[in-house]
């Protein structure tokens, strides 16, 4: 994805599934409305995990379509302190532990600072 002078999202030829461009540029522009901080575009990860973790059912029934469970499974695994909330976490972690037997982690992950008491 690409994001150019203007804030418009364009996505480079690095996603492999033609079919499933469509629905995530489509959903990336209603759940990433803002422009990346660094001025490097969002990856790929970041923008499924930000559809994962606000999106409607509707939306994620068509980002499972697109995409499958596993590719999502993997997303979780991969998933950056701050990608998911803990209501989305545990939400995704039944679905699809109970659709593909993943073995998921029971919190999303979280920044620790150095030095901090748990």
């Amino acid at each position: 994805m690409i994001v150019d002078k203007t804030g418009s999202i364009r996505y480079n030829r690095s996603m492999t599934d033609k079919a499933a461009q469509s629905p995530i540029e489509k959903l990336s522009r209603k759940y990433l409305w803002w422009r990346p901080v660094d001025g490097q575009p969002f990856s790929e990860e970041r923008i499924i995990a930000q559809i994962m973790n606000l999106g409607t059912y509707d939306d994620i029934l068509e980002l499972e379509a697109a995409l499958g469970r596993a590719h999502l499974v993997d997303i979780m695994l991969n998933a950056e302190p701050g990608w998911f909330s803990d209501r989305s976490w545990e939400f995704w972690r039944g679905r699809l532990s109970f659709a593909t037997g993943a073995l998921l982690p029971e919190k999303a992950p979280r920044r620790v600072f150095d030095g901090a008491t748990l």
